[in-house]
């Protein structure tokens, strides 16, 4: 099969700003912890559990997105969620006027993110297969600028005109999601075809079955645990620290600037080493700079270097993790496949949000949080260094349907 680069290179660029609102938006939420508290009452724990359940939700659902993405292509599920993103958004002004606003609205953020991973597939299914990490990784670089630009702007925003402002802008760019996605029109037929037939079913039997894929799995669990315990709380744990505001959003806006860079560098690496060792020293670093934030004093000039070098790990696991499912098992159900992977990830990141939250409302501090992020990091380390990345048995084929 001939791949056609032309078709190729817009859905890199509307991928890449899709995928770059979508995170700049979610990983900017705990901007609005502060102020939403001040004003609203809102603790720590209410707040934290928002962010948790639209993480959990959006793990849950990603599967089913998938399913339907590798079934109708990607750009049914991204103009619906993408709608519903936005709608969650705005719910986050009425926690206090709709009874369960706050939860509700972390609800749909969580349905609504569950589109702009279904774009990976496509991608791969473009891609040649030779280079799928190295697109990959351009993409997701190319969505990690969102942060760096969203961040900044939700910070001025909820310094001059406030928070409420600053909801109706993220809800508007949420929706401009759902536009950028119309001019996709990738189908499953389309790119590279898978090499055995098998129904859904059978796919995720083999590879529940499969130990590497489960050790990857479990090892993203850490990812998510360790990601967004930093996005929803560092901001709060700044200012416990006596750190300045405005601290808390550049950190934010550097992580996704070093974010791009890295995620860059380790989709080029991830086509000449060994991927699952490349994940493993991702695990292993991220929670050396956390042990290194830890020891030194806080303040804006360690916090800076600390956001830089966690920004440079964050997204670098996605090209690699990518790159692994697609040579293991094939692009017919990739992504239902990476929906579950994605799902330990999220059932990490509802841990990381919610306990950081219930952990500070009891103690007063985070360091039982910071301590639970080093072993989990540790346990990451050494699941996905083990790993078996061979290729599972042929199984046979499923019968066709009379």
């Amino acid at each position: 099969m001939t791949l056609d680069r032309r078709s190729l290179v817009p859905l890199i660029v509307l991928s890449g700003l899709i995928i770059s609102l979508c995170m700049g938006l979610r990983q900017s939420l705990g901007l609005f912890m502060r102020p939403m508290g001040a004003e609203l009452g809102i603790s720590a724990a209410a707040f934290g559990f928002s962010i948790a359940l639209q993480n959990i939700v959006w793990g849950f659902a990603q599967p089913f997105a998938g399913a339907i993405a590798d079934r109708r292509g990607p750009r049914p599920v991204i103009v619906a969620t993408a709608l519903i993103f936005a709608g969650g958004l705005l719910l986050f002004m009425t926690p206090n006027v709709i009874p369960g606003g706050l939860a509700l609205a972390g609800f749909m953020l969580g349905v609504g993110t569950t589109g702009f991973s279904t774009l990976y597939g496509a991608i791969n299914r473009r891609a040649d297969p030779k280079k799928r990490s190295q697109t990959v990784g351009l993409v997701a670089a190319c969505g990690s600028l969102g942060t760096m630009v969203i961040a900044p702007l939700g910070g001025a925003l909820i310094d001059g005109p406030g928070w409420h402002t600053a909801i109706v802008v993220f809800a508007a760019l949420g929706a401009a999601m759902a536009v950028l996605a119309l001019p996709i029109n990738e189908s499953p037929a389309q790119g590279a075809a898978a090499p055995r037939k098998q129904n859904l079913s059978a796919a995720l039997k083999e590879a529940l079955g499969h130990r590497g894929y489960l050790f990857m799995t479990l090892a993203f669990f850490a990812c998510g645990f360790q990601l967004v315990f930093l996005t929803t709380h560092l901001p709060a744990y700044l200012a416990l620290c006596g750190v300045a505001p405005g601290v808390g959003a550049t950190a934010l806006g550097l992580i996704g600037l070093f974010n791009a860079i890295g995620t860059f560098i380790f989709g080029q690496l991830g086509a000449r080493y060994s991927q699952k060792h490349l994940l493993a020293l991702i695990y292993l670093l991220r929670t050396a700079f956390i042990a290194a934030f830890l020891v030194v004093p806080v303040s804006a000039e360690s916090t800076l270097i600390f956001a830089s070098a966690m920004g440079f790990l964050w997204l670098g696991v996605t090209p690699l993790v990518n790159g692994i499912l697609a040579r293991v098992f094939g692009l017919a159900h990739f992504n239902a496949l990476f929906g579950v992977v994605f799902l330990s990830h999220q059932v990490g990141s509802f841990f990381g949000a919610w306990m950081g939250g219930l952990v500070f409302d009891r103690t007063g501090n985070y360091n039982f949080a910071w301590g639970a992020l080093i072993v989990i990091g540790l346990a990451a380390f050494t699941l996905q260094w083990l790993m078996d990345e061979r290729p599972p048995t042929a199984a046979p084929l499923a019968p066709s349907p009379a």
